[in-house]
């Protein structure tokens, strides 16, 4: 496909999405499935261009002043892409499969317009209902953090120190031009250009044989942050496919009780593979039974017990561009019970002088430190750990993370903007031994 026949069809899957509000990744597919003739390389760069549509859809909207799935595309490539005028008017010339040349009021648009004026959520490319939700966390910044959000991710990668070390990855993926992470010391960094195919990771010698998994920076620190140690008994309470589950094991070396469970045994089904090409043997997955309880037999004496609570996925708008798009204010209320009832289920299971490690992928503070506020309130017994303690874990590296994430009294938040990961609050609390 020429990049111009790319455009039309990027412009005909925005309109399916939008008219018959699918799921991005769905409409995807089914386009691939439907039209065969299109190869890798072209999958790969329509898919760009409509994740970079969903990145910047009111912006591009804005610049535009037409909400039309073409007026979004062509926003977009100025905005995300910086793409001049006379390139796009090279692209959108009206030959066979290219899109209707630039009409006078788009080059007009292009040519005066701006986001300078906008509204924050217009800049930052978020639901305008949020908008209060975001003051509150950022105040003034928001626009700026919001779009930050909104950008492509790169491909973060973890090294799994049962089976290997950095330098040893970062060898033999060489040809990926795989970098060390800013602030992991275990994680590696694939930057992706817009039109990038996915690099195969699944393919790569290291992943098969268990020495490398993929997991964002600040999964990565937020497992850290709960300073799992060899010898203890550690549950994660919401273990899902056990991206977090593997970090712990291997902060554990093996040594020690790691015990694995999900109120959902469909996310737990991964977990079993994952472990055993990782090389994790003391680890214990319990899947739900029925209306029993997995963790009956365990009555405060736990180490530590790791939740990767349920919540909104803001922190993740990078990777899921559509599903902010998507979002409702009764997600946040539903988000708030999960979490409340999972901080709940978690408290018998802590001994004396244990500890909470609390973790979202969320920006929002109804659902971070409020959350958490309200939990010591209702159990006094729990004091939030200080965060510049739990940023020990990142030895030399320390100061520089608490220049760059916010803190606050219950833990830290990193952001795209601040920290280079994706959006991630960490709150550690300990009960009084």
């Amino acid at each position: 496909m020429t990049p111009a026949a790319r455009l039309s069809a990027a412009i005909e899957l925005i309109d399916t999405i939008e008219k018959d509000r699918v799921p991005a990744a769905k409409a995807l597919k089914e386009w691939g499935t439907a039209h065969r003739f299109a190869g890798s390389g072209d999958r790969a760069a329509i898919a760009g261009l409509v994740w970079d549509v969903l990145r910047r859809y009111a912006s591009s909207a804005f610049l535009m002043e037409s909400g039309t799935a073409r007026a979004r595309l062509i926003g977009m490539l100025r905005l995300e892409r910086d793409m001049d005028t006379a390139t796009m008017g090279a692209l959108f010339d009206g030959s066979r499969f290219a899109p209707a040349p630039l009409t006078e009021a788009e080059a007009a648009a292009l040519a005066s317009r701006s986001l300078k004026d906008a509204p924050a959520a217009i800049a930052g490319d978020y639901p305008e209902w949020l908008d209060p939700h975001l003051a509150k966390v950022f105040g003034e910044d928001r626009a700026a953090e919001a779009a930050a959000m909104a950008s492509r991710a790169p491909l973060d990668l973890r090294v799994n120190t049962l089976k290997s070390n950095r330098d040893k990855a970062l060898q033999s993926l060489a040809h990926l031009h795989a970098k060390p992470t800013p602030w992991s010391a275990t994680g590696l960094r694939i930057a992706l250009s817009a039109d990038a195919r996915n690099p195969g990771i699944q393919a790569e010698e290291d992943f098969i044989k268990g020495a490398i998994e993929v997991q964002d920076e600040g999964s990565q620190l937020a497992a850290q942050f709960t300073a799992a140690k060899p010898g203890e008994q550690v549950i994660d309470l919401c273990a899902g496919a056990g991206g977090k589950t593997l970090a712990l094991a291997a902060l554990m070396q093996g040594k020690g009780r790691l015990i694995a469970t999900d109120s959902d045994k469909r996310q737990l089904a991964p977990i079993h593979e994952r472990l055993s090409r990782a090389g994790v043997h003391n680890a214990d997955v319990r899947t739900p039974k029925g209306e029993a309880d997995p963790l009956a037999d365990i009555r405060a004496s736990a180490d530590l017990v790791v939740i990767d609570a349920p919540c909104t996925g803001t922190g993740t708008w990078r990777r899921n561009p559509d599903a902010k798009w998507r979002m409702r204010p009764g997600a946040l209320e539903i988000r708030l019970r999960d979490q409340a009832e999972v901080l709940e289920r978690a408290v018998p299971l802590v001994k004396a002088g244990g500890r909470i490690a609390y973790i979202t992928c969320s920006v929002l503070s109804e659902e971070n430190g409020e959350q958490v506020r309200a939990f010591v309130a209702r159990h006094p017994e729990f004091a939030a750990v200080p965060p510049e303690q739990t940023a020990s874990v990142l030895w030399d590296k320390a100061e520089a993370f608490g220049e760059a994430a916010l803190q606050s009294p219950e833990g830290w938040l990193m952001t795209p903007r601040r920290t280079g990961t994706d959006g991630f609050f960490v709150s550690v609390l300990k009960k009084a031994g």
